[in-house]
């Protein structure tokens, strides 16, 4: 699959955009040219030299405050989606064999999760469990788990019927050796696309509750406490919110970019659609070359 992935074009315009996200989530801090939590005098100053996208209603940097927002913002999203991965995916692959009763019981809990609204869970998990970030990911990578825990639920049953699995329990491979070995590798294309499409969906809910003050706390910097501390200036500087907006559209665009060409190029379909592009490609060449060229034909005496 990664030969079909990197003949698609979307699949580096994705990856470009989603390496500097994550560069900028691991080495935000230290490239920030100011101290992300040092006010100064010029109050909600415009773009300048010293400031290239200004300061904010305490004087503070707001360059500064965005690549330093970056890590809490970005790796907050992988560790949702990691999560989810975990808890949803592992028990997705067992309801397929440990029976009728785990079956019924991960699947009513599944459902329970689903009935849930995000926010008010993790609003309830942060009052239970405490204000910090790692709680608030906990309870949000908890939600997200029914999409891992269906979408590997479906393609371990798409594959245990199959031949190959069948002669495999006969000859007396056990559970774990099967999902390992059979299982596993069906499993990996869209367990893939639903942790793209996880970790979108994981920013834009960390966003939304450090928008609300959950998790982190000012003055810590983060793309949704600077999106709620610039709506209550936007008489002053109309277009503070659009710099951690862009940041986060960006990143959420390009992992669901990855989710599509991963879908693509995952199965029959990516495979016949990179054969009709390569013989589109090969047909334009061949008209090229079969394209006569006209003489150029000179008249006497010149």
């Amino acid at each position: 699959m990664l030969a079909r992935l990197i003949r698609l074009p979307s699949f580096w315009v994705g990856t470009g955009v989603l390496a500097l996200v994550v560069l900028l989530g691991v080495f935000g801090h230290l490239l920030a040219p100011h101290d992300p939590l040092q006010g100064g005098s010029r109050l909600l100053a415009a773009p300048s030299a010293a400031h290239p996208l200004g300061t904010d209603y305490l004087g503070r940097d707001v360059l500064s405050r965005l690549l330093a927002g970056a890590p809490a913002s970005v790796l907050s999203a992988f560790e949702v989606a990691a999560i989810a991965l975990v808890v949803g995916t592992v028990p997705g692959l067992l309801s397929v064999y440990l029976g009728r009763v785990f079956e019924w019981l991960s699947l009513r809990v599944v459902d329970t999760l689903i009935a849930l609204p995000f926010l008010v869970f993790a609003v309830a998990m942060t009052a239970l469990l405490g204000n910090g970030l790692t709680q608030a990911m906990f309870s949000v990578g908890i939600l997200l788990a029914p999409m891992f825990y269906r979408v590997s639920r479906a393609a371990a049953l798409s594959v245990s019927g199959s031949q190959f699995v069948e002669a495999a329990v006969l000859s007396g491979a056990s559970t774990g050796w099967v999902l390992r070995k059979h299982i596993a590798p069906k499993v990996v294309a869209p367990v893939g696309i639903a942790f793209a499409n996880a970790t979108g969906v994981g920013l834009v809910i960390v966003a939304s509750l450090t928008f609300l003050g959950i998790g982190v706390q000012p003055p810590a910097p983060t793309w949704g406490g600077m999106l709620a501390s610039d709506l209550g200036y936007l008489s002053y500087q109309p277009y503070a919110p659009v710099w951690p907006i862009v940041l986060i559209m960006a990143t959420v665009w390009s992992l669901n970019l990855l989710a599509d060409v991963l879908r693509d190029a995952s199965g029959e379909s990516g495979r016949v659609m990179l054969r009709r592009r390569a013989l589109e490609r090969a047909r334009r060449r061949a008209r090229g070359i079969a394209t006569p060229v006209a003489p150029v034909v000179r008249k006497a005496g010149s």
